[in-house]
C-alpha cells in the first residue's frame, strides 16, 4: 500500500507517537485547528508560504498585485499539495479569504494549514477547502503581515517545515513528517494502530493496563500469536 494511502488511515496522535520514538518531538503545528468537519483528513506534500510582520510602506492593498503575492504563489502550487503558511501566529489579520480558497479548490489543492487566521469565513467554509487555522478575523492580511515568498523553508506554529515534507492533518491538528522518513513512518504507524486496536479489544474484555499498555514481552508475544 503506498505510503499516502496508509497515512490517510492513521491518526495524527499515532504519528506523533511514532515520530517521538524516532527522536522527533517538535512536529505538531501549534494553533492549526480544523475550521469545519472534525472528520476531515488531508495528506499531501507541503507547499510553503511565508509572511513577516507588516511595515506600512510595503503592506498595502497594492501588494496584492505584486509578482510576489499570495495570488502568484497559489498559481505555482502543485495539485494535491498542502499549502502551509507561516503567519507568525497573528490573530488580527486573515491571510486567505473566500476567493483565494475557491481558487485553491479549482486548482486541486488538498488544503491549507496555518498558524494564523482566515477571513470571509462563511465563503471559506462554503468553498469546501479543508482549512486548519487558529480561527478567522475580518481584517485583510496587509493589516498585520507582508507576504515574502513561497516554496522555501518556513516556521509554522513553532515547527520547521521544508517544501516537500509530508503534512497530515485531522481532528487533532496537523503534523509534519520529514520527506526522507515518510515510508518508514507510514509503515510503523500502520503497525502501531493495529497493535492499539488489539489492545483496546483487550481493555474491553477487562484486561488491566499494567503489562498491556505499553505491552510487555508476554503481551507482545500473545499479540503476535493472535495476529497470525
Amino acid at each position: 500500500m503506498p505510503s499516502y494511502d496508509i497515512l490517510r488511515q492513521v491518526s495524527t496522535p499515532t504519528l506523533t507517537t511514532v515520530l517521538l520514538k524516532k527522536g522527533l518531538r517538535n512536529i505538531w503545528i501549534r494553533g492549526a485547528r480544523p475550521l469545519a468537519s472534525a472528520s476531515t483528513r488531508i495528506v499531501g506534500p507541503a507547499f510553503t508560504l511565508n509572511f513577516i510582520p507588516a511595515r506600512e510602506d510595503l503592506a498595502t492593498p497594492e501588494a496584492w498585485a505584486s509578482p510576489t503575492s499570495t495570488r502568484a504563489a497559489l498559481e505555482a502550487a502543485p495539485a494535491q499539495s498542502v499549502v502551509v503558511a507561516n503567519a507568525l501566529g497573528v490573530t488580527d489579520a486573515g491571510i486567505f479569504g473566500d476567493i483565494l480558497c475557491a481558487r485553491m479548490v479549482k486548482r486541486g489543492l488538498a488544503g491549507v494549514v496555518t498558524d494564523g487566521m482566515v477571513r470571509d469565513i462563511a465563503g471559506v467554509l462554503a468553498s469546501g477547502l479543508p482549512v486548519w487555522a487558529q480561527g478567522y478575523a475580518a481584517p485583510p492580511s496587509v493589516a498585520g503581515l507582508i507576504f515574502t515568498g513561497w516554496n522555501q523553508p518556513i516556521a509554522c506554529g513553532g515547527v520547521a517545515i521544508f517544501p516537500g515534507d509530508t503534512i497530515v492533518a485531522d481532528a487533532d491538528g496537523a503534523v509534519v513528517i520529514p520527506a526522507a522518513m515518510v515510508d518508514e513512518v507510514a509503515g510503523l504507524a500502520r503497525e502501531q494502530e493495529r497493535l492499539e486496536e488489539w489492545i483496546l479489544r483487550e481493555v474491553e474484555k477487562g484486561v488491566a493496563l499494567p503489562g498491556l499498555y505499553p505491552p510487555n514481552a508476554e503481551t507482545r508475544a500473545r499479540y503476535e500469536r493472535e495476529r497470525g
